[in-house]
């Protein structure tokens, strides 16, 4: 079973943006982008091995001979990742799902750039289960459920594997969270940043594309109450007020030792910023010097700056939510990453329109607000962006991140 499910567990009893939308028109998409995910070399999923637990490989497995994985094999070898900001696939996405069903959630232009990756990430912003009770705890306004049938739209998407660390996946309680693991393994996801105690919690999964061994790790700074411990479930806790904690930064330099990639997915900072608080940027570079090749995060609710190998916030990826229409969380990046053992060869973000329920490429107009914001916040980490064929590029994605910050 996919993360070390939390079979016969009973269920238990800030996010400013996540109140519901009213459906509007879908523009059609714009002739720009007519064609460019298709345009993208293809690559293939890997679908093979067993799917699932942390620790576990996916893609073509290891041959016996290479136990111990040392890494190296893949030189010379470059893959392309897809990385997705929050998928919250309940509420008024889950009553859509139940009128429309599960394949319209994304347009096909979407879907055809996570077609061009070798492997797709994002973070999971609520459980999968149809059982379960609503999280009591101080604060909690809004909680996620996702119906089963889901699943089927990460599916559709490739995803590879999700990050469950995040203030949402205990919203329905263990036995909810127990089910969000079945059924991802039902679609052969694996699922990072949860488990049936602090160890399988912080447990990485690692993926194999293109002759390269990738590394994903998740983790949240908040809620406090959700983080797993000693035969405890629940999600791999990080508080980053003095740092990141010894077993994060241990954990990350262990897996680059043995891993030609390494991912740090980490749910962190308050919703609806659109740049990093200082100790957000202090736990990053710390995740790099310990190893990180990318290091992704997500929360915001709108998407910040990058800063060489890293992209502070990913922003929204399908939701409900209402619009601010000063911080447009309704507008927002998909980020293709081609990687090799050395790290980042190119850095493409994708501009994404959220509507109600339904994720597309935007018009003219929003692809120029997304242009703009964009480039004005990488500028404050001194990071350069292009433009080309409607993807905003990073220039020089090699630099250190430290090279980078004013």
């Amino acid at each position: 079973m996919l993360g070390r499910p939390l079979a016969g567990l009973a269920g238990s009893g800030v996010q400013g943006a996540e109140g519901p939308v009213s459906t509007g028109v879908r523009p059609s998409v714009p002739e720009t982008y007519q064609g460019v995910g298709s345009e993208c070399r293809e690559t293939g999923r890997n679908r093979y091995g067993q799917a699932g637990t942390p620790g576990a490989v996916r893609g073509h497995p290891v041959p016996a001979g290479l136990a111990g994985w040392t890494t190296g094999l893949g030189a010379g070898v470059s893959i392309r990742l897809a990385l997705a900001g929050d998928a919250m696939l309940g509420r008024g996405v889950g009553a859509q799902i139940a009128v429309t069903g599960p394949h319209s959630l994304f347009s096909t232009e979407v879907q055809e750039f996570f077609e061009s990756a070798d492997l797709a990430l994002l973070n999971l912003e609520c459980c999968v289960s149809d059982r379960g009770r609503p999280w009591e705890g101080p604060g909690k306004r809004f909680h996620f459920r996702a119906p089963p049938r889901a699943v089927e739209a990460l599916a559709d998407l490739g995803i590879d594997c999700v990050t469950l660390a995040n203030n949402h996946s205990l919203d329905f309680g263990y036995t909810a969270l127990s089910d969000t693991f079945d059924h991802l393994s039902g679609a052969e996801i694996s699922a990072v940043g949860a488990g049936v105690d602090a160890e399988q919690a912080r447990a990485p999964v690692l993926l194999e594309a293109g002759g390269l061994r990738v590394a994903v790790l998740g983790f949240t700074d908040h809620p406090a109450g959700f983080a797993a411990g000693p035969g405890q479930p629940g999600v791999a806790y990080a508080d980053l007020g003095t740092g990141i904690p010894h077993w994060l930064g241990d954990q990350v330099q262990a897996l680059a030792a043995s891993n030609d990639v390494v991912v740090v997915l980490p749910h962190w900072g308050p919703a609806m910023t659109t740049s990093p608080l200082p100790y957000i940027r202090s736990a990053a570079r710390a995740l790099l010097n310990a190893g990180a090749t990318l290091v992704a995060g997500h929360s915001a609710h709108a998407f910040h700056g990058a800063a060489g190998r890293i992209f502070y916030d990913l922003g929204d990826f399908i939701d409900d939510y209402a619009l601010d229409p000063a911080l447009r969380n309704d507008l927002s990046l998909l980020y293709l990453v081609t990687v090799d053992e050395r790290g980042p060869r190119r850095i493409d973000a994708v501009p994404l329109k959220l509507e109600y329920a339904h994720t597309r490429l935007p018009d003219s107009s929003e692809r120029a607000w997304i242009r703009a914001r964009f480039t004005s916040a990488c500028a404050a980490f001194g990071t350069e962006v292009t433009e080309e064929d409607g993807l905003l590029v990073i220039a020089h994605p090699e630099l250190e991140a430290n090279d980078r910050e004013a």
